[in-house]
């Protein structure tokens, strides 16, 4: 694997970690740089940290314990990576497990990314982040505003 590789898949795995560990400000770093959201109007693109920091606020809830009570899985990771350029896009698929009280583990949705970086100053970030929903379970523990269409 590359060092570019793996820096990229650093930051879709520290999504991960953040928004499973309810770092709301952690999400927004990571996505500052980024137009974030489906395209659609259902979720059209957000763009800055604090849009980003205010959409995962108004929009996914925390316990007790300050996180969501998820986990999300990334996998099946397509890299295309052009060094030279200093540009890559990356499509995975993700899934989001949640376990609270009065909702036993299970998965409440999935769907897939598609993630475009650049490399600035020797690092990479996020310019953008598009997910697309595929399938929906129970997200009513989950979410604190309700889903928009899916299809």
């Amino acid at each position: 694997m590359t060092e570019s590789a793996v820096a990229i898949g650093n930051l879709i795995a520290g999504y991960a970690e953040c928004i499973d560990a309810g770092d709301f400000e952690g999400v927004a770093d990571l996505l500052a740089d980024a137009a974030v959201g489906s395209g659609d109007t259902a979720i059209p693109l957000l763009r800055g940290r604090d849009h980003m920091l205010a959409l995962y606020r108004s929009t996914t809830r925390r316990y007790d314990n300050g996180t969501p009570c998820t986990r999300h899985l990334t996998t099946n990771l397509i890299m295309e990576i052009d060094d030279l350029a200093g540009t890559a896009t990356t499509r995975s698929t993700w899934l989001v497990l949640q376990a609270v009280p009065g909702l036993p583990l299970q998965p409440i949705l999935t769907g897939r990314y598609h993630d475009r970086f650049e490399r600035s100053d020797g690092r990479w970030r996020f310019v953008e982040r598009r997910f697309l929903i595929d399938l929906t379970g129970d997200v009513s523990h989950h979410l604190l505003t309700p889903l928009g269409p899916t299809d």
